[in-house]
């Protein structure tokens, strides 16, 4: 197998991956991106709504960071780590500064500062923005300016799994997706950046990109993922298309109404209203469609006509093109169509606010792929592409001061060990006969919407920890049509599904040990927060078959419990 060194290689070329490739780069060291797509085709350019930042002299004058911070803490329904939040707050206003002088063309105000909208949860309005294409803006800009390094990128490569002695990172086994070859790539230092999961659930907003995989690579390496349970669940996703409908949107006065015209937040959120934070308006929006509220086919309006025609194509200029083409519906005229899907992953390589992982020397993580933990039970809305580039700037300047400490290793892995590893990879999908990937991947993702989404309870997670179970036993047996070497994305699409098997078992399991209800984590049979019993992290391991289970305090800085309310 062809080896190449590095220093550092970065899993992922989204915008925690960029930043974090452009910080180790500038100082000197030799780095390869890796990324199963194009850099500006990664998942950072569907966030749509705007990034969060507190800025000195260009915010609401009655904001400060401990504001931000205590609404990040309140949203996250007080798993977040505060010392975590705390940065984020902190280093918010920088990183909108050094985006703007790199190069995005952020909204303005009439007096020439950067625009704001009120997002969900905000106690005062504090998401910049790029009209409803902020993530894409964003992404261009750190793609242009990481371009300019000497950083090697491999696009449309996909990574099988990480290689490991017994102390340390040795380096990942990657496959060239054009002709299937692999290539082992050393390096003292790996950051996972590899975004999150949304093809594990029937109904995302997520790309289809969005498999899990470096999940599933820390998972086998020995590697602990920190609160998996909780999954977020967008209030807005385009019916029945399920295309993100940007919070942004209700930001900008839109409103939920059901199938009596009435606005039904004010039942839910009697303060916040349509502004709620999104595991409370998903919640909402599917009480009332159970309660007969809703419209045929399961779905709530989202009536944005009232603000206008020119000011919706200025302002939401996605958000109508999407409803148009994919809905018919004219967002002008109509209330656009929207239901609950999935959307982010709170959950994620177990990481402190350096980037660091603890249980493999070397390793890293940043953005979605990482839990710091800064968004805990549930993520605000424009706090996710903020994290990002603080956290992917953090991370990327961790492993530079690690290189300059850490030499490489005197000895070599050896060939075998790699051909063992690639052997793996390929028996699950050298079968002539038994199930087909696709079918296994519907049945797991129905399970998931249906055991382990937005509302949960025992008896149905203990049939998903059973089910997936059965499912994993089947992925061993699994086959794919195409056998060609050129191009073969039903091969690397079963690859896929064996990371999303190996994340779903460690997200039921951890779901089903919880008996609380917090954030995004909502049981019937435990409606309320326990924090006597629960304030506390989950962190899981995958051994084999079984879900090892043990937990961490939440850190604590100056913000108590209490109640949730909005």
């Amino acid at each position: 197998m062809e080896k190449l060194s590095y220093d550092a290689v970065v899993l992922g070329a989204g915008l925690s991956g960029l930043m974090a490739a452009h910080e180790i780069g500038k100082e000197g060291f030799k780095v390869a991106i890796i990324s199963k797509v194009f850099p500006t085709r990664s998942h950072s350019s569907s966030a749509e709504g705007g990034i969060a930042a507190y800025i000195p002299g260009n915010s609401d004058p009655n904001d400060n960071p401990d504001y931000m911070t205590y609404d990040t803490v309140k949203g996250g329904d007080y798993l977040v780590d505060q010392d975590a939040a705390e940065l984020l707050s902190m280093k918010s206003g920088d990183i909108a500064t050094v985006m703007e002088r790199w190069g995005t063309l952020f909204n303005r105000q009439p007096d020439g500062r950067i625009a704001i909208r009120y997002f969900g949860g905000q106690t005062y309005p504090r998401t910049r923005f790029v009209g409803d294409k902020t993530g894409m803006a964003l992404l261009h800009t750190i793609y242009e300016r990481t371009s300019g390094l000497d950083v090697d990128f491999y696009s449309e490569w996909f990574a099988l799994d990480l290689i490991r002695d017994q102390e340390r990172v040795r380096g990942v086994i990657a496959m060239q997706m054009k002709n299937m070859t692999p290539v082992f790539f050393e390096a003292r230092a790996i950051v996972m950046a590899t975004g999150g999961m949304g093809m594990l659930y029937r109904h995302s907003t997520n790309s289809y990109i969005n498999t899990g995989d470096g999940y599933a690579m820390a998972l086998r390496a020995g590697v602990a993922l920190k609160d998996p349970e909780f999954v977020q669940f967008h209030p807005t996703a385009l019916y029945p298309s399920d295309i993100l409908i940007s919070e942004a949107a209700r930001g900008e006065g839109a409103v939920l109404i059901n199938n009596k015209g009435e606005r039904f937040m004010k039942r839910y959120a009697p303060n916040k209203l349509d502004l709620a934070p999104r595991d409370i308006a998903s919640r909402s929006i599917l009480t009332e469609v159970k309660e007969g509220r809703g419209f045929p086919g399961g779905f709530v309006g989202l009536d944005l006509t009232h603000l206008g025609p020119d000011y919706i194509k200025e302002r939401l200029a996605l958000a109508y093109e999407a409803a148009k083409s994919f809905s018919g519906i004219d967002a002008t005229v109509e209330p656009i169509p929207v239901r609950p899907a999935q959307h982010y992953y709170m959950g994620g390589i177990d990481v402190d606010i350096t980037g660091t992982n603890h249980d493999l020397r070397g390793l890293f993580a940043a953005g979605e792929a990482a839990c710091v933990s800064v968004h805990g039970a549930n993520r605000l809305g424009s706090n996710s592409l903020l994290e990002t580039l603080v956290f992917g700037r953090e991370t990327g300047r961790t492993v530079a001061d690690y290189l300059k400490s850490t030499s490489k290793p005197s000895s070599s892995v050896e060939n075998i060990e790699l051909e063992k590893m690639l052997d793996e990879a390929y028996s699950f999908v050298k079968s002539e006969s038994g199930v087909h990937f696709g079918e296994v991947q519907n049945k797991l993702r129905d399970i998931m919407w249906e055991k382990v989404g937005v509302f949960r309870e025992e008896k149905g997670m203990q049939e998903a920890v059973k089910e997936v179970k059965e499912l994993r036993q089947q992925v061993t047996k699994m086959y794919v049509n195409d056998k060609s070497r050129v191009y073969n994305t039903e091969f690397f699409n079963a690859l896929e599904l064996r990371n999303m098997m190996d994340l779903a078992i460690v997200i039921s399991s951890s779901a089903l040990n919880r008996k609380e209800s917090r954030g995004a984590h909502y049981r019937l049979d435990y409606t309320q927060r326990d924090d006597e019993n629960w304030l506390k992290h989950t962190i899981s391991y995958l051994r084999g078959n079984t879900v090892e289970i043990s937990y961490k305090p939440v850190k604590m800085t100056k913000w108590k419990p209490e109640p949730r309310v909005y």
